[in-house]
């Protein structure tokens, strides 16, 4: 079955900041068929050789892209930041340039820089996607978490989600605002004040410090990991005091008994969620996992299709 022809806002994707409605629509079926019948896809980048760039650690993200880049018939390059001339001192766009030279059309990038991607975009003439920029952007994450909500209701548009945790320092969070909105659905953010970013008013949502008040309002809680990494300074007293005040427990999913829980991992279990809702029935965790081929393969296919 032929992909069809690419009609995105953008020759790469970056963010979802120029992303339609309609794009994100588009990326969804395309990812029901690949989901629905993927051999029928096999061949789709045949000749086509898709390089993953990854200079932070990734399990779900890189796992998935390069089994989507398989299921499609394309060729994989792997660039790590151990292992590759980036520990000799190349820059990023030598590295790029390089891989380019060596007939690499796509570039799937994760850095801890914001803008890597963007950057990138400048330097080749191949196809870029952002698998995660500092704490700007992660696109594919929030395509896959709207694929996962699809599964799960009849239409994005008429639910409410709260985003619970680091706010500040997630880029899934920023990415999952952006596509939520554009597709109608009502966004509540929850965490301590230390970790909700000022500008968070312009981004057409609802705070509240309150966990209470989020789960009371909201059909589906998603969940956000402490990124002690990108911390300098405690932003709050310890651990435990966190969990205690926003971590989701079973007592939660007893009281809210049509909540369900997203969490775009990893996952700290006892610290912003129990252990036992990781596995609960309502738990979507582990469907937002095996959701990130289809709707990578749908990524790939609908911008590098050959």
């Amino acid at each position: 079955m032929p992909i069809p022809a690419a009609s995105l806002s953008t020759s790469h994707l970056l963010d979802l900041k120029a992303y339609t409605a309609s794009d994100l629509e588009q990326v969804m079926d395309t990812a029901q068929a690949m989901h629905k019948d993927p051999a029928s896809h096999a061949q789709s980048l045949d000749g086509c050789t898709v390089a993953t760039l990854f200079f932070e650690p990734s399990t779900r993200t890189k796992t998935s892209f390069q089994q989507a880049a398989r299921r499609l018939g394309a060729r994989g390059v792997s660039v790590g930041a151990s292992g590759s001339s980036v520990v000799k001192g190349e820059s990023l766009k030598d590295t790029v340039q390089t891989l380019e030279a060596l007939q690499a059309e796509v570039f799937v990038v994760r850095h801890a820089a914001a803008g890597a991607a963007h950057f990138v975009a400048q330097h080749t003439e191949g196809v870029v996607i952002n698998a995660g920029d500092g704490a700007r952007a992660h696109p594919t994450q929030a395509l896959l978490d709207l694929y996962t909500l699809t599964a799960h209701y009849p239409a994005v548009r008429d639910l409410h989600v709260a985003i619970i945790g680091d706010i500040t320092h997630s880029r899934v969070a920023r990415s999952n605002i952006r596509a939520l909105r554009t597709l109608g659905a009502t966004v509540t953010v929850c965490g301590p004040p230390t970790l909700l970013p000022a500008h968070l008013s312009d981004m057409d949502v609802h705070v509240t410090h309150s966990l209470q008040d989020a789960l009371d309002a909201c059909d589906v809680a998603m969940l956000l990991r402490l990124q002690l990494e990108r911390q300098r300074t405690g932003l709050f007293p310890s651990l435990h005091e966190y969990h205690t005040q926003f971590g989701i427990t079973t007592a939660h999913l007893h009281q809210h008994p049509d909540l369900r829980i997203m969490h775009p991992g990893p996952v700290n279990r006892g610290v912003e969620i129990e252990a036992a809702v990781v596995d609960h029935e309502r738990s979507m965790i582990l469907d937002q996992v095996a959701h990130g081929v289809p709707v990578r393969m749908a990524v790939l296919a609908l911008l590098a299709a050959l």
